[in-house]
């Protein structure tokens, strides 16, 4: 049995979580461990659907993915999140279940800066609020509560993806679970 961890990937929209998730799930595989990438978009569709962006829905939704990625890394999965999860209590919730559960938890903060999201704008996010389409986004006008002592920090705009992903694999190893 592999032992099964959650990483926690959080930070603005367009700071380089899902692809940095999706590089480490890769060389994971790769090695023969069982993982799951628990993308933000998926979830809203599939699991927190009919929920908005309220304070409350948001808390909701990251409890909810919370449930979910302890349960699997229980089971010996690698899950990786990359949801922003904008609010430190939020977070906090889900590593304190994880620690009561003793399923080990991570938490990588991508603290790309939001100049460099807005240019990157793989949704077009930050344009649609530039043009008054879209309210409430995180980091611009939403807050972002950026995590105090993530386990990790990745600059992504200073590396490559395999560079992020590999800081990311290497923390992992570092704690036994690679």
């Amino acid at each position: 049995m592999t032992t099964g961890a959650t990483v926690w990937l959080t930070g603005l929209p367009s700071a380089g979580k899902t692809t940095i998730a999706y590089e480490l799930a890769g060389r994971l595989r790769e090695e023969g461990h069982l993982v799951e990438v628990l993308d933000g978009d998926e979830i809203r569709e599939f699991i927190s659907a009919g929920l908005g962006f309220s304070r409350e829905d948001r808390h909701t939704n990251v409890q909810r993915i919370g449930f979910v990625s302890e349960l699997l890394a229980r089971n010996g999965v690698k899950v990786l999140v990359p949801v922003i999860a904008p609010y430190a209590d939020s977070r906090e919730a889900v590593r304190k279940r994880h620690q009561e559960g003793g399923t080990a938890y991570l938490e990588v903060h991508v603290a790309t800066p939001v100049e460099v999201c807005s240019v990157r704008d793989v949704k077009g996010l930050y344009a649609k609020q530039a043009a008054g389409e879209l309210s409430g986004l995180t980091g611009v006008d939403d807050p972002y509560e950026e995590p105090e002592s993530p386990d990790l920090r990745i600059e992504s705009q200073n590396q490559s993806v395999q560079e992020s992903a590999a800081s990311v694999y290497a923390l992992l190893s570092e704690r036994g679970l690679a």
